[in-house]
């Protein structure tokens, strides 16, 4: 097991309490991957066979934290760690994560009001393309609600989060609120929450964090 660098870590870290959205939110539901027990609070899937796929409790640069280590870019472009204790429709979903290394994309996302691999709300944040986006998902479609050109290095940690209140849908990075967009179209029923990677990306998710917003 590698050392971890508590001392740079845990205060960026705190970027994810630091900057939250403004509406009251009942108390947080904090994991921490510390051990390899609490992937029992979480379904693996990805989106082109559905069928459970690896995700481990791994030691890496960015400390220890989940990572999704097996996937066929090519068949299963999304998967999915969606997080069973918790559905709601009004939710404040933040994660620290290091995106490490892929040949393909290099992305690492948060996604709230799932209701299946069709009909969610995603964020994504890229290192390939250095931005963050956020998606509708609605009959299998995905659309771009809200963009944000922004630094998103590799090999480093960043924090990312989304507060979804009603047809109110707002963006967080690295302690900043980056976006909000507005969905009257469609402001979604209640839906679980979780992470979710692109193609190969190999990403470590450090922490998650969960609160109903009021």
């Amino acid at each position: 097991m590698k050392t971890r660098v508590i001392p740079y870590w845990l205060p960026f870290c705190m970027l994810l309490f630091a900057c939250v959205p403004t509406a009251s939110r009942g108390p947080p539901d904090a994991i921490t991957f510390d051990t390899a027990k609490r992937l029992d609070d979480f379904v693996f899937f990805a989106s082109g066979d559905g069928r459970p796929h690896r995700w481990l409790v791994i030691d890496s640069d960015a400390g220890r934290g989940l990572a999704q280590v097996a996937s066929d870019p090519i068949e299963n472009p999304l998967a999915f760690a969606l997080y069973r204790p918790l559905a709601g429709r009004d939710v404040y979903v933040p994660t620290c994560f290091m995106i490490d290394s892929s040949k393909i994309d290099r992305a690492a996302g948060v996604f709230v009001r799932f209701r299946s691999p069709n009909d969610y709300y995603a964020v994504r944040a890229s290192a390939l393309e250095n931005n963050v986006n956020l998606y509708r998902i609605a009959a299998g479609r995905r659309e771009t609600i809200g963009s944000m050109d922004i630094n998103v290095s590799g090999q480093a940690r960043h924090t990312l989060g989304i507060a979804a209140s009603e047809d109110r849908l707002t963006v967080f990075f690295d302690g900043k609120e980056l976006f909000v967009a507005t969905d009257r179209r469609r402001p979604g029923p209640a839906g679980k929450v979780g992470l979710w990677t692109e193609a190969d990306s190999m990403n470590v998710f450090e922490n998650f964090e969960v609160s109903t917003l009021h």
